[in-house]
């Protein structure tokens, strides 16, 4: 491999790796506050997109109840994506309160919420089948405006071309990632969530709304997971129908776990270098690129179970 296909490969890594660091980190926020894996942040993440194309002026194929609908007016992508991320925050929310709240307040097994939040997801995905079929949707060819096509990164004589697309993907997801890390580490909610992730009862007692962090901290989950979808769709289409978001999810778990659960910079650095692996596998053995991420994943649990930036805890007893 010459250095201009290196460059052109390792350019198309940052841009995937970034979105499965966004889409991640709505994972390990939940996880930081409540210990738990929210398995319908793979729905959230399909509801983004669908949400995005409808807003762009999207129309809903054949199938489903709201078949051939469209909405009476077209938004830009830029204000479309941020309304679809919104509305998958608030999707998060519903679900927090309806597959979260109650069996935290009877003190269930967390594996029962696990289960609960597999539930969740399940209904999402039925409910959108329901809508709007199980088609492909792809975004409408003007989404990005008058963007060109792709930018050329080397010379007229070695060209390396990067798609436009792919530029906003890595702008956006770089964005997210500073806003998120200044909140956590810069403001009082983000410093009063850390303590919260840190002993719940604690932070309570001394005079901490956990309640009202917790429906937070999973709107900003479903708001980052519901981006990740939207900007996914918008550059490869809403492939495999109101599934496309399940083996997103199952990637994510391979990312929080090689980074380091509940790590926030884990989580990034886990999505990179995914991102990073799989750009790199052999045209000829493109097929096996889903693969990669649980091949780290399995490599790292037993290398270093708590991740490339995680920490060991220490029981006590």
């Amino acid at each position: 491999m010459d250095f201009a296909s290196f460059l052109q490969q390792f350019l198309n890594g940052l841009s995937i790796g970034s979105v499965y660091a966004i889409f991640a980190l709505g994972y390990t926020l939940v996880f930081s506050i409540l210990g738990i894996i929210n398995f319908a942040h793979g729905a959230v993440f399909t509801l983004g997109a669908y949400f995005t194309y409808l807003l762009t002026g999207g129309a809903v194929g054949a199938n489903g109840l709201l078949a051939n609908w469209v909405l009476p007016f077209q938004l830009p992508f830029a204000i479309a994506l941020f309304l679809g991320s919104v509305l998958a925050g608030l999707t998060a929310i519903a679900v927090e309160r309806l597959a979260f709240r109650p069996l935290r307040r009877q003190g269930a097994d967390p594996l029962l919420t696990l289960v609960s939040s597999l539930g969740a997801a399940l209904v999402i995905v039925n409910v959108i089948q329901y809508l709007v079929g199980a088609e492909i949707y792809t975004f409408p060819d003007n989404t990005y405006g008058d963007l060109p096509t792709a930018v050329n990164f080397g010379s007229t004589a070695r060209p390396i071309m990067m798609r436009s697309v792919q530029i906003v993907i890595f702008a956006v997801s770089a964005v997210m990632v500073a806003i998120l890390t200044y909140f956590m580490r810069c403001t009082k909610l983000g410093k009063a969530l850390q303590a919260v992730a840190e002993d719940a009862t604690t932070a309570s007692l001394l005079g901490i709304d956990t309640e009202r962090l917790i429906t937070l901290t999973f709107f900003v989950s479903g708001f980052l997971g519901g981006m990740a979808g939207a900007l996914v769709g918008s550059s490869v289409s809403i492939a495999a129908g109101p599934y496309f978001g399940i083996a997103y999810g199952l990637k994510g778990l391979g990312v929080i776990v090689l980074g380091g659960l509940g790590n926030i910079p884990g989580a990034v650095v886990g999505g990179l270098v995914i991102g990073l692996a799989e750009a790199f596998v052999p045209t000829d053995y493109s097929g096996y690129k889903e693969a990669i991420a649980f091949a780290l994943l399995f490599i790292m649990l037993l290398v270093r179970p708590q991740g490339l930036l995680g920490r060991s805890v220490i029981q006590k007893v």
